[in-house]
């Protein structure tokens, strides 16, 4: 499989052919950086986990050129954070036994741009290949430039799609800003917990970031910890480890939705609810 960018790559941990494992992918993820399926698909990849029958595939749209960087990663070039993070990548792929990883090796600019459709084009040929039954992606309400990018060009080549071969599924997760203010019922509800080991070691896996300077590990299993308590305030935790979702199916199923109405009638909803609580309160209501 060929794309846009000489230096993408395919990784397929258990040395099977590319076609062949792109086939078996039932669950697929579609980040921008290296880590970030692990902090917002670790639902896929533990569906997947041991499974013979569902396999978890990854797509990495960036190179992570932009990182922070500090201590033992301070004086890294990009050239060489870039391949620091592609081999990070590759090793949580093995970790995870995922069924295939992608790097596509774009620059952040280029994920962000709203006329370059190389990135949409080379999903488009993913999705065509692996016919994933659920995809994982960022939430088009997420604040990092890239992840909005990304989420919207794998939108769009799933919309491409022949009407049937279009996901079951569709979900955008958490990375750069949470779900809690989604409307509890159009969260999408991913319990994570009891797995605390397999967890910590696919983020520990990302030293560049966390020894360069941010603490992805801790953070990203205090929010699932967080999810889980915070979620219900009137009944005991029913979940240890809650990840959210904003469902993006009828995106998918009905491109002639539009992506922004559609994402902000959440945001109207959350307006709402804080509206008519206040008011009740006051008494105006």
């Amino acid at each position: 499989m060929k794309f846009h960018q000489p230096t993408a790559a395919i990784f397929v941990p258990d040395g099977l052919p590319d076609a062949p494992a792109l086939e078996r992918i039932t669950h697929l993820g579609i980040g921008a950086h290296p880590d970030d399926l692990e902090f917002m698909a670790f639902h896929g990849i533990l569906e997947c986990y041991g499974s013979d029958r569902q396999w978890f595939g990854g797509v990495t749209c960036t190179n992570g050129s932009g990182s922070a960087r500090t201590g033992d990663f301070k004086n890294f070039s990009d050239a060489d954070m870039i391949a620091a993070r592609r081999r990070e990548q590759n090793v949580a792929a093995i970790v995870g036994k995922y069924g295939v990883m992608i790097q596509l090796d774009y620059s952040n600019g280029t994920v962000k741009s709203a006329t370059d459709m190389a990135v949409k084009s080379d999903l488009k040929k993913i999705l065509t290949a692996a016919k994933p039954e659920i995809v994982y992606t960022h939430n088009p309400a997420d604040k990092h430039d890239a992840h909005i990018g990304v989420v919207i060009a794998a939108l769009q080549a799933m919309r491409e799609l022949p009407y049937n071969q279009r996901p079951k599924k569709v979900w955008g997760c958490e990375v750069w800003r949470n779900l809690d203010w989604l409307p509890d019922a159009d969260k999408v509800l991913m319990s994570v917990g009891g797995h605390g080991n397999l967890a910590a070691a696919l983020n520990g896996v990302f030293d560049s970031q966390i020894a360069g300077g941010k603490r992805y590990d801790l953070a990203t299993l205090g929010r699932r910890s967080a999810n889980a308590t915070f979620f219900e305030p009137y009944a005991t935790d029913t979940a240890s480890q809650l990840i959210f979702g904003m469902d993006l199916t009828p995106l998918v199923k009905d491109g002639a939705l539009d992506i922004v109405e559609f994402v902000c009638g959440f945001v109207e909803k959350f307006r709402d609810d804080v509206k008519s609580k206040l008011n009740r309160r006051l008494g105006r209501i």
